[in-house]
């Protein structure tokens, strides 16, 4: 999540003080910034792999450059919440925006109100705080099941399925699906997101510590700093099936669920409503992050990690075979932690039409990219400041949203 990498490095008073900066910052009424059109970092298109099935894409409208340079957007609030960290919608639900608060709430804004009721709390189960706590959630695509990703009262992963009993989650239902220990406090991923073709991905970071001392994000025998996908129902006797066309099923020493791997802490990912290609943003260890982009259904990347941190090498490692690079990196000079964010396909906005947009959560800005067919032809600065960035989400119409871990939600407008 968005205090990632800097609990990693043990700076734990930096992240209070972000927390209160965030809680101080003020901005309680609709507010809007001219973006400016600053330089953008450094980019390079990933080479694809097909050691997965892949899909063939779908054309996508992207805003040309004039309209991308000429778009003025706002945040404005829609909710206040307490350390909101993920947003999701549920299929039939359309006016309703689900937040997940990271001391083990899942609230609803309906109609632009904060429900008073939660949709569950299972704030006795989970371990809160730093970067542990309720981290993700979706629903299902009939909208029946409610899955959710925690740090349980031991601090190890669960992820589990509840059913949905009108406009709550029926606590008593909870099924677990995965649950494995975690042998550091930090970089638990938690995202999950179901797929357009209808499969449970889940992401994890590689375990912890600093520099992932276990060499997890190069290990294909361990869930740890990977994106799993799985189909979240049980089968054969099992909690959940594994999809036949994942990359490495029959392969020797290689955990099934596996989707793509060399990923550090995958803090959000998404994708795109048009095409289906995944974007990853995964949060850096000293000195890079990096934005990552699949075309979609081409599974079995590996994103170079822990040889690779963004375009460079990490601890003088080589690079590993096929690995892919990022097509955003940006330097500790601009921000530490990146926040992944969504490709824009609501009507609000035009100009932002097939643009990426993701953040910074020490920072508090938020760029977009335009990036046709996957490939950035450039960035800009949308002149928004969040403070605590922790997340980003899109609602039924693929507008976007903005989540500080300050408490406030914001919806991103036309200015």
């Amino acid at each position: 999540m968005a205090p990632m990498r800097r609990l990693a490095r043990g700076s734990a008073a930096l992240l209070v003080l972000a927390l209160l900066v965030a809680a101080c910052s003020g901005d309680g009424s609709d507010s809007q910034a001219a973006p400016s059109t600053t330089a953008a970092p450094s980019t390079t298109a990933a080479p694809s792999t097909t050691e997965a099935p892949s899909t063939t894409a779908v054309p996508a409208r992207t805003a040309s450059s004039a309209q991308f340079r000429a778009a003025r957007v706002r945040l404005a609030r829609v909710a206040q919440l307490e350390q909101p960290v993920a947003m999701a919608v549920r299929p039939g639900d359309d006016d309703t925006l689900f937040l997940v608060e990271q001391v083990g709430r899942v609230r609803a804004v309906r109609d632009g109100r904060l429900d008073p009721t939660p949709v569950v709390d299972i704030s006795g189960e989970v371990t809160a705080g730093g970067e542990q706590g309720l981290l993700g959630l979706a629903f299902s695509p009939d909208g029946r099941y409610l899955y959710l990703a925690y740090t349980d009262r031991d601090g190890d992963h669960q992820v589990s399925e509840l059913t949905m009993d009108g406009q709550r989650a029926d606590p008593g239902s909870e099924r677990s699906l995965l649950h494995f220990d975690d042998p550091f406090p930090n970089h638990n991923g938690g995202q999950l997101a179901f797929g357009p073709d209808r499969r449970l991905y889940i992401a994890f970071g590689d375990g912890g510590s600093g520099g992932d001392p276990l060499g997890n994000g190069q290990s294909l025998g361990t869930l740890f700093g990977k994106i799993l996908r799985i189909d979240p129902r049980p089968a054969g006797g099992r909690p959940y099936g594994i999809p036949p066309d994942n990359p490495f099923v029959g392969r020797d020493g290689a955990r099934p669920e596996i989707w793509d791997y060399g990923l550090r802490n995958p803090w959000r990912f998404s994708f795109d409503a048009t095409n289906g290609d995944l974007w990853i943003g995964d949060v850096g260890q000293n000195a890079y992050e990096e934005i990552d982009h699949e075309p979609a259904g081409e599974g079995g990347r590996n994103y170079g990690w822990n040889r690779r941190e963004g375009l460079h090498a990490y601890n003088g490692g080589d690079r590993p075979d096929g690995a892919v690079d990022p097509v955003i990196e940006y330097s500790h000079a601009s921000g530490c932690t990146v926040i992944g964010g969504f490709v824009y396909r609501g009507r609000r906005i035009p100009g932002l039409q097939g643009a990426y947009l993701y953040g910074d959560y020490c920072a508090g800005w938020v760029r977009a990219a335009r990036a046709p067919g996957g490939r950035v032809a450039e960035e800009r600065d949308l002149g928004l400041q969040v403070p605590g960035l922790s997340s980003f989400g899109a609602d039924a119409n693929g507008e976007l949203y903005a989540l500080s871990l300050g408490g406030g939600v914001y919806r991103v407008a036309p200015a």
